[in-house]
């Protein structure tokens, strides 16, 4: 791979089962850089993360041999395992079986890591579900409605 050179740069984002709050204040600001941590040592990297009580949003930098599949694995298995032995009295946490993958531009990095940033105060005004479902229509993504609003 010495002479391949990529830019494979995703908006990754996912809810806690059936979109409990189960992301306590505590656990957000542990949660947050242990999914940095598991893309470090995964040989890929976390850009940002940050969300709210039952959804995260990650951007991540891939190596041309990491489908986007296996990062999300990588992170959701490595962060409910933590979270249930870190958080014990959180035994409803869990991760929700799907995502969404939205590619980004270089360009699009700052407005993107901007975004994840204002998770809490963006969701005053806006729900998951209704932000979920902007995200699959800017992309043009054809979705089922029993995955976005269940």
């Amino acid at each position: 791979m010495g002479h391949t050179y990529t830019s494979c740069i995703f908006h990754v984002v996912f809810s806690t089962k059936q979109r409990r709050p189960t992301i306590t204040w505590p656990m957000q600001a542990r949660l947050w850089p242990y999914l940095a941590g598991i893309a470090k040592t995964n040989g890929f990297r976390a850009l940002e993360v940050g969300g709210t009580q039952d959804h995260v949003h990650v951007l991540l930098s891939l190596p041309a041999t990491m489908p986007v599949s296996k990062a999300v694995q990588l992170l959701k298995g490595g962060s409910s395992k933590w979270a249930h032995e870190t958080f014990p009295q959180e035994r409803l946490f869990a991760w929700q079986e799907g995502y969404g993958a939205f590619s980004v531009s270089v360009s699009g990095l700052p407005a993107t890591i901007a975004y994840i940033r204002s998770q809490v105060m963006h969701h005053q005004r806006r729900t998951f579900e209704h932000e979920y479902k902007s995200f699959l229509e800017k992309h043009g993504i054809k979705w089922d409605e029993r995955y976005v609003w269940g």
